[in-house]
């Protein structure tokens, strides 16, 4: 087992991966890192159902994880289902230490609205770091289009979750652009989510998510009225890794 990668392995892999397929990076994740205790985190929006249908043909029991943080809509949790039976996902739900009544009982009433940072962190952050906290790396779906925040985003990358403790990230999907994303799933014929179709594109809780404007960057409407891109877990990794 290995939890650690090199400097000079890290520059290696991301310049191979620059012409990769996804799925050859999650081969490399999975069969050949050395990396043993793997998970996917997942929204289930278009592209992260790309990569649970990959990785499950390299590993069908690999662990999903799936914030479940009390606001996701009707629709995402109805879809969650339908493709975590149709894929026999091993899907792993986090929950916060705050139920949405009792978070409104502590914090007050709507507090996405008033402190979307917290409740971010309360949904989001804090139930996701005891999560990667078991692992050696974690796969996103990461998309360079997507955002502002995600435009330079590495296909592999390593930093210190707490000290002393290193964490590998894996985005295999970060050179894809939306159309292929959607190319993917017409050509495996896998289904998606309905939210789409009514035109979001980017879904994220409930309370939150909008509609993106003409011309403006996929996760735009993730924060209705906010300039924010991220809910706190990518937000400051920059700052926390260091070359080894």
């Amino acid at each position: 087992m290995r939890t650690l990668l090199s400097a000079d392995e890290l520059a290696s892999l991301n310049d191979k991966f620059e012409d990769a397929h996804p799925r050859d990076i999650l081969r490399w994740t999975l069969d050949e890192s050395g990396l043993e205790r793997v998970a996917i985190a997942s929204a289930f929006q278009a592209e992260g159902a790309v990569v649970m249908h990959m990785a499950t043909e390299i590993r069908p029991d690999i662990p999903i994880l799936f914030l479940e943080t009390g606001y996701q809509f009707a629709e995402t949790l109805a879809f969650k289902e339908q493709f975590t039976e149709l894929l026999g996902l091993n899907v792993r739900d986090l929950v916060g230490e705050y139920t949405v009544r009792r978070q409104a009982e502590t914090f007050g009433p709507r507090l996405f609205e008033r402190d979307s940072e917290r409740c971010c962190e309360l949904n989001k952050v804090r139930p996701m770091f005891e999560a990667l906290r078991e692992l050696d790396a974690w796969v996103t779906a990461f998309r360079r289009e997507s955002s502002p925040t995600r435009a330079n985003a590495p296909f592999v990358q390593q930093y210190e979750l707490e000290p002393a403790r290193w964490i590998v990230k894996v985005n295999p999907m970060a050179a894809w652009s939306r159309q292929q994303v959607w190319a993917y799933l017409s050509e495996q014929d896998l289904p998606h989510n309905p939210l789409y179709d009514l035109g979001y594109a980017s879904i994220g809780c409930a309370p939150c998510t909008r509609m993106r404007m003409p011309g403006e960057p996929e996760r735009a409407g993730r924060w209705a009225g906010l300039a924010k891109w991220e809910c706190g877990i990518h937000a400051d990794e920059a700052a926390r890794q260091r070359e080894l």
